[in-house]
C-alpha cells in the first residue's frame, strides 16, 4: 500500500533522467522490480595537470604556444637547415635554457599537486563490511559503502548521514574549506536510522537511495531513501542538504557518524566546484608584447637593409667575385631570388639576439621569487589567527602597483563579523542595556525614556521568539570541580551565523536562556528560573531569497506557534500593516547608527492549519523534481498574516585602522566601491564611519526609495540618470587628463544604488527604449569619488566589476572580500584579494592574494605593489636596452665587412651574453631594489600615483631607453673603430685582428650595461654587490679561460689567446675605460642634475604636503547623515 502511495506521491519521477539509485551497503533489495547496476566513478581526486607520460609533449606544446618561444624555435631550425653565419648553438642553447627552467618550475608545481592528491587519496578510512570495520584507502571507497567517520576527521566523499553517536541523530560540521563558512552547521540523520549507531546495527540496514545526479551547488540536494523492514512495508523519507555530509567538511563535537557514499571522487560537490582560475594577464605583459613588435620591426628592417645593400655592393663584379674567392658552379647556378631569401634569413639569424628570449624566464623567476617577500612580511602577520599574507598567483605582483578601482565587501571585510547584541524594541518600546553604551555614540532622539515598557506578556513572547527561532546548538564544556552556580556558563553556543548567537545571548541578558535541543524538544529557562519545553515541529530554513527563517513549535499546553525573524523588507509585507510604523522608526534609526537589524513576528496556528502545513511540507520534501520551488511556495503560504512583535539591533564593529586605510587608498588615487548585501542605511552608516563618505560628500541615490515601486519606475530611473549626468558631466568643467586619477572636482559626489535598481539598469525591459541606461550610469559612477552598492547578489557584484573593468582605458580593478558570496567578484577583477576572516577560506582560496585584515591592503598596494611595478618595469626596459647595445655594433660591422654576414662576436659570447654575463645583476635588482624606502611609500600614498597608469612602460620611457641603447651601441663600435685606425697597437708592430676588435667591443658592452645597472641601484645589499662585481669578474675569468685552452671540439681556434693578448696593450686599456665613461656620461649627468633639482625643491618647501586633501579627523560614527539635506 505504501509503495502505491509513494508512486502516486512522486508520479512520473521514478523514470526521470538524471537520477541515480544507490544500494546501501551493496545489499540487494528483495523486490519484484529488477535493479540495473549503475557504474560510478572511483573516489580518486585528480587536480594535477600532467602525468609522467604526457608531461614532455604537453608541456612543450604549451610553451611553444608562446610567440617568443616559437619564434626562437624557427630561428634555431633556420640555423640548422640554412648555412648561417652563427652556430645553431647560439640560439638553441638559450632557448633550451628557457624551456628547461620553465618546465622544471611547472613540473615542480604539478608535483606538489600530485602530492596533495596522494595525501587525500591514500588516507585511511573505515568502511563497515559484514558488521566489521575494514581499513581502506580513501580512493577505494565505492558508491554504496557505509563509512564511519570520527570526530575532527574530514569526510572522504559525499555521504548520506545515517546515524551518529548522539542519540538525537545530529552531528556538527564545519565547511570552511568548501563555502567559506567557519561556523558550525548541524546535520540530521534519517529519522528511521538514528538508532543504528553500532557496526552490527548499521550492517542490518536494507535500503535504497534515489537522488539527483552530481551537481556543483553546495546548498542543494534532492533525494529520498526507501527503507525495507523484514515484515513491514517500505518506508520512504525525504533527503535534503541537511542529510548530506560533503567531502572536505570536518566532523566536530560528535564522536562518530555512519554515512553511505552517494557521490565519490570527481563527482563530489567539492570536486565539481573546483574550477581552475581563468588565467589573468598583467598590463606589463601587454607592454612587453607591444615592445617586442617594435623590436621585431627593427630586426626585419636591419635584415632588409643589409640584404639590399649586400646586392648593391655585389653589383660590382670585383666585389661579387674577387680573384681570391671565386664562386663554385653550384653557387652560380642558384636562383637569385632564393639566394636573396637565404641571405635575408641569415641576417635575421645574425641579428635575432635583439629579441631577448631570456627575458621571459627572468620575468617568471622575478615574479615567483618576489612573491615570497609578501609571505615573509611580518607586518602583515596577524597574531589572532597566527597567519600572514598568502600568495596564490605570482603572475600579478606588478598589478598591485596599478590599481585604480577597489571593490570591497562590507561584512567581515570592512567590519570584524563579530556580532554584539545592542538593543531591541518591543511594540515600539526601546530596550537597551546601559552597560552596552559606547563612548562617543550620540543619541539624536534623546534618552527615549518616554517610550516606557511593553506589556509583560509581549516582552516574554519576544524573548521566547529569540530563544526558539534559530538553529543555534549547544556545545557542552568539559566538566570541572566546584560550585555550579551558573550552569549556563558551562556551555558554548555554536551556529552557522554569528547574528543568531548574538540574539540568543541578547535574550539571555534579559533572563531567557536557551538550554539546547534534545529529542526534538527545545528547552529554555525563563526569568523565574523555570525550564520550559517546546516541541520543534518544523524549521523553515533561512535562504537569501526569502531573507527570513521560521520555526513551528508546540508548547507544553498544546498551543501551536510560528515564530519568524528576518530582514524588515521581507517581514513588513507579511504582518498587519497597523503594527509596522512604531517598529519601523526604530529599525530605520538603528540602521542609520550602523547596526544590523532583524524584525521578529509570530502567529498562532490551529490544528487544522498545522495539519495542512505539515502535509504540504512533507509532500514538497519528498519531491525529487522542483523541490526548492515547491518548498518555497509552502514557506510563502505559511509565513503570511503574522503579527509583528519587535526588532533587534546587533553591532558589527569596524576593523582596526579601517578609516586610515581607506583614506590612504583615496590619497593614492584609487576609487573605493562598497558592494554589500546589507540594507542601505546600515551600509551607509559604515561608509561614513570609515570615511568613505565625508560630511561634504553630496550623495546621489538610485534606490527603490528614489525610483519608486510604481509602473513608472523605469521612466523615473531615466529621469534621475539624466539629472545626475547633467550635474556631474555636463555642468562641470572638463578636467585635464580625463577621468583617471582625477581628484580636482571642487565638490565630491557619492553614489548609492541597490540591487533592484541595478537590475533595471543592466537588464532594461525591451519596450522602454533605454539601451543607453548602462553608459549613462557608468559615466556617473566614474565621476563619483565613492560608490555604495547595497542589497547586492553575488552575481551582481561580479557584473559591477566587469562593467568597470571593460570601460575605456581598461582600468585595473581589485576586489577584496572574505566570504563565499565574494568569490565571483574576486575571480572577475584583475586582482582578487581574500580576507582570512571568520567566514572561512573560500574567498582566500579563490583569490590571487590573501591577507588577514583589510588594513594590510595599504602596505600590499602602496609599498609592495609600487616596488614590484618599478622593479619589473625597469627589468623589461633594461632587457631591451642591453640587447640593442649588443646587436647594433653587429649591424654596423656589416658595413665594414661587405655585408658578408661575418659575426662581430665569438659564438661563446653570443650564447652567454644573456644567460650568464648580464642576467644575475638585473634579477637581483628586480628582487631587492627600493628606490624609495617602504616606510616612505606607506606614509605618503601620493607617491603611488607617480607610477600609476603604467607610467614606466609607456612609449616615452621606452623611446628614451631605445635611444640610450642606440647611443651606447654607436659609441662602442665607432670608439673601437677609431682606435683601430692604427691597427698596430703594440710597439712590436703586431697587428690585431677582427676577433680582437669584436672582443674589445664586447668587453666595453658588458662593463657598460652592468655599471649602468649599478648607477640605477638605490638600495645596495651584499647580494647586489656580489652579483654585479661577480658577473664582471666571471666575464674576465671566462674570457681568459675560453681563450687560454685549445678546445678539441672546435674547428677553428679563433679565440685562442685573443683576450690575454688584447690586455697587453695600454691603448686597449685606455680605450675601454674611456668608452665606458663616455657611454655612461649622459646617465651620470642626468643623475647629478636630478639630485640638484630635488635638493632645491626640498629646501624651497616650507612645510610638508598633507597626506590628502580629504579631511582626516572624524569621529568613529557620524549621525549627521540622518539629515537628508545632502541627499538628492
Amino acid at each position: 500500500m505504501l509503495r502505491r502511495s509513494l508512486s502516486r506521491l512522486c508520479a512520473g519521477e521514478e523514470k526521470r533522467v538524471g537520477t541515480r539509485t544507490v544500494l546501501v551497503g551493496h545489499r540487494p533489495v528483495a523486490d519484484t522490480e529488477a535493479y540495473v547496476a549503475q557504474k560510478f566513478c572511483d573516489n580518486r581526486i585528480v587536480s594535477s595537470k600532467y602525468t609522467l607520460w604526457n608531461f614532455l609533449p604537453k608541456n612543450l606544446f604549451e610553451q611553444f604556444r608562446r610567440i617568443a618561444n616559437f619564434y626562437f624555435l624557427i630561428i634555431f631550425l633556420v640555423q640548422v637547415i640554412v648555412d648561417t653565419p652563427t652556430s645553431p648553438v647560439t640560439s638553441g642553447l638559450p632557448l633550451f635554457f628557457v624551456i628547461t627552467v620553465t618546465a622544471i618550475k611547472q613540473g615542480y608545481e604539478d608535483w606538489l599537486r600530485h602530492r596533495a592528491d596522494n595525501e587525500v587519496n591514500k588516507s585511511n578510512v573505515f568502511v563497515v563490511e559484514n558488521a566489521k570495520q575494514v581499513r581502506k584507502e580513501s580512493e577505494k571507497i565505492k558508491v554504496g559503502d557505509i563509512v564511519e567517520v570520527k570526530a575532527d576527521e574530514t569526510f572522504p566523499c559525499d555521504l548520506i548521514f545515517l546515524a551518529s553517536s548522539s542519540t538525537d541523530g545530529t552531528c556538527y560540521v564545519t565547511t570552511a574549506s568548501l563555502d567559506g563558512e567557519s561556523n558550525f552547521k548541524t546535520h540530521y540523520a534519517v529519522r528511521d536510522t538514528t538508532v543504528l549507531c553500532t557496526d552490527e546495527a548499521i550492517d542490518t540496514l536494507t535500503a535504497t537511495i534515489e537522488c539527483e545526479q552530481p551537481q556543483p551547488d553546495l546548498y542543494k540536494f534532492v533525494g529520498r531513501i526507501i527503507i525495507y523492514g523484514s515484515n513491514q512495508d517500505p518506508v520512504a523519507r525525504s533527503l535534503g542538504p541537511e542529510n548530506l555530509l560533503l567531502k572536505g567538511a570536518t566532523l566536530k563535537n560528535t564522536k562518530k557518524i555512519y554515512g553511505v557514499a552517494v557521490y565519490t571522487g570527481m563527482e563530489t560537490k567539492m570536486a565539481l566546484n573546483y574550477q581552475g582560475k581563468s588565467q589573468k594577464r598583467s598590463a606589463v605583459e601587454k607592454s612587453i608584447n607591444a615592445f617586442l613588435i617594435v623590436y621585431l620591426c627593427i630586426l626585419l628592417g636591419k635584415a632588409t637593409v643589409c640584404t639590399t645593400l649586400k646586392y648593391v655592393w655585389q653589383s660590382n663584379p670585383f666585389n661579387d667575385e674577387p680573384w681570391y674567392n671565386e664562386k663554385t658552379k653550384k653557387e652560380r647556378d642558384t636562383f637569385k631570388v632564393l639566394r636573396m631569401f637565404t641571405d635575408f634569413l641569415s641576417f635575421m639569424v645574425l641579428f635575432n639576439f635583439i629579441i631577448p628570449v631570456s627575458m621571459y624566464v627572468t620575468v617568471e623567476m622575478q615574479k615567483f621569487l618576489g612573491s615570497f617577500f609578501i609571505s615573509w612580511d611580518k607586518e602583515m602577520y596577524d597574531e589572532e589567527i597566527q597567519e600572514g599574507a598568502l600568495v596564490n598567483t605570482s603572475d600579478l605582483n606588478e598589478e598591485l602597483g596599478q590599481v585604480e578601482y577597489v571593490f570591497t565587501d562590507k561584512t567581515g571585510t570592512l567590519t570584524e563579523n563579530s556580532m554584539e547584541f545592542i538593543e531591541c524594541c518591543i511594540d515600539g518600546h526601546k530596550y537597551k542595556d546601559c552597560m552596552a553604551e559606547v563612548d562617543g555614540f550620540s543619541q539624536p532622539d534623546g534618552p527615549l525614556k518616554y517610550y516606557g515598557k511593553a506589556e509583560k506578556s509581549r516582552e516574554e513572547l519576544f524573548l521566547r521568539a529569540l530563544c526558539l527561532c534559530h538553529t543555534v546548538q549547544i556545545k557542552e564544556a568539559d566538566q570541572v570541580d566546584g560550585l555550579v552556580a551558573h550552569p549556563e556558563r558551562k556551555c558554548t553556543y555554536i551556529s552557522s551565523s554569528p547574528d543568531e548567537i548574538a540574539l540568543v545571548k541578547g535574550a539571555e541578558k534579559y533572563g531567557f536562556t536557551f538550554l539546547g535541543l534534545e529529542n526534538n524538544f527545545m528547552k529554555i529557562r525563563n526569568q523565574k528560573n523555570e525550564t520550559e519545553m517546546y516541541q520543534l515541529l518544523h524549521v523553515l530554513n533561512f535562504d537569501p531569497v526569502r531573507r527570513r527563517m521560521s520555526v513551528i513549535v508546540r508548547t507544553s499546553t498544546g498551543k501551536l506557534l510560528l515564530f519568524c525573524k528576518g530582514a524588515d523588507s521581507s517581514i513588513f509585507p507579511r504582518v498587519q500593516q497597523e503594527e509596522i510604523q512604531q517598529t519601523k522608526v526604530h529599525v530605520d534609526r538603528n540602521a542609520m547608527d550602523g547596526y544590523r537589524t532583524l524584525c521578529v513576528a509570530f502567529k498562532e496556528l490551529t490544528e487544522k492549519e498545522y495539519d495542512k502545513i505539515d502535509r504540504q511540507l512533507n509532500e514538497a520534501k519528498m519531491a525529487l523534481q522542483d523541490r526548492e520551488e515547491k518548498m518555497a511556495k509552502v514557506f510563502d503560504d505559511t509565513e503570511a498574516d503574522m503579527h509583528l512583535i519587535g526588532a533587534t539591533a546587533v553591532e558589527d564593529r569596524l576593523q582596526e585602522q579601517l578609516a586610515e586605510t581607506i583614506e590612504a587608498l583615496h590619497a593614492a588615487g584609487m576609487k573605493v566601491w562598497v558592494l554589500t548585501g546589507d540594507k542601505m542605511e546600515t551600509a551607509k552608516s559604515t561608509c561614513y564611519a570609515c570615511r568613505l563618505f565625508q560630511t561634504s560628500t553630496e550623495l546621489l541615490e538610485l534606490t527603490a526609495r528614489t525610483v519608486g515601486e510604481s509602473d513608472r519606475k523605469e521612466d523615473r530611473l531615466h529621469e534621475l540618470l539624466l539629472e545626475y549626468h547633467k550635474k556631474l558631466i555636463q555642468d562641470l568643467p572638463k578636467t585635464r587628463g580625463g577621468l583617471k586619477r582625477s581628484w580636482t572636482l571642487s565638490q565630491e559626489y557619492g553614489l548609492i544604488i541597490d540591487g533592484s535598481t541595478l537590475s533595471l539598469i543592466l537588464n532594461p525591459s525591451q519596450d522602454c527604449g533605454s539601451s543607453n541606461y548602462k553608459s549613462i550610469f557608468l559615466q556617473i559612477c566614474l565621476k563619483c569619488t565613492a560608490v555604495l552598492c547595497c542589497r547586492m547578489a553575488p552575481l551582481q557584484k561580479a557584473q559591477i566589476v566587469r562593467m568597470v573593468k571593460n570601460t575605456k582605458g581598461s582600468p585595473i580593478t581589485l576586489s577584496i572580500g572574505d566570504g563565499a558570496n565574494d568569490v565571483s567578484m574576486i575571480l572577475e577583477a584583475h586582482v582578487g584579494i581574500g580576507i582570512k576572516g571568520k567566514e572561512g577560506r573560500q574567498a582566500s582560496r579563490n583569490s590571487d592574494y590573501a591577507v588577514p585584515k583589510f588594513k594590510h591592503l595599504r602596505k600590499l598596494l602602496l609599498a609592495h605593489g609600487h616596488l614590484y611595478y618599478v622593479r619589473i618595469a625597469h627589468l623589461v626596459q633594461y632587457f631591451f636596452y642591453k640587447n640593442l647595445c649588443f646587436i647594433l655594433p653587429q649591424f654596423l660591422y656589416q658595413f665594414f665587412c661587405g655585408f658578408s654576414q661575418q659575426p662581430l662576436y665569438d659564438a661563446a659570447y653570443l650564447t652567454m651574453y644573456n644567460i650568464c654575463f648580464t642576467s644575475l645583476p638585473i634579477l637581483a635588482y628586480s628582487l631587492l631594489e627600493q628606490h624609495i624606502s617602504i616606510d616612505t611609500l606607506t606614509s605618503d600614498p601620493q607617491l603611488y600615483m607617480k607610477v600609476s597608469d603604467n607610467a614606466m612602460l609607456q612609449w616615452r620611457p621606452f623611446l628614451y631607453w631605445t635611444f640610450l641603447g642606440a647611443f651606447e651601441g654607436l659609441v662602442f663600435f665607432f670608439g673601437v673603430y677609431f682606435l683601430f685606425q692604427n691597427s698596430s697597437l703594440e710597439d712590436n708592430g703586431k697587428v690585431f685582428g677582427n676577433w680582437t676588435f669584436g672582443t674589445i667591443v664586447f668587453t666595453v658592452l658588458v662593463f657598460t650595461v652592468t655599471l649602468k645597472l649599478a648607477l640605477d641601484t638605490r638600495f645596495w645589499t651584499w647580494m647586489n654587490h656580489f652579483v654585479i662585481w661577480g658577473s664582471l669578474a666571471f666575464y674576465v675569468f671566462f674570457s681568459f679561460f675560453w681563450g687560454g685552452v685549445i678546445w678539441p671540439f672546435l674547428k677553428q681556434q679563433r679565440m685562442y689567446f685573443v683576450f690575454a693578448h688584447m690586455l697587453t696593450s695600454v691603448s686597449t686599456w685606455l680605450a675601454i675605460i674611456l668608452l665606458i665613461f663616455i657611454s655612461l656620461f649622459p646617465e651620470i649627468l642626468l643623475i647629478v642634475l636630478k639630485n640638484i633639482k630635488e635638493k632645491n625643491h626640498q629646501s624651497s618647501r616650507k612645510a610638508p604636503d598633507s597626506l590628502s586633501a580629504r579631511p582626516s579627523v572624524r569621529p568613529l560614527l557620524l549621525r549627521t547623515f540622518s539629515d537628508e539635506s545632502n541627499v538628492l
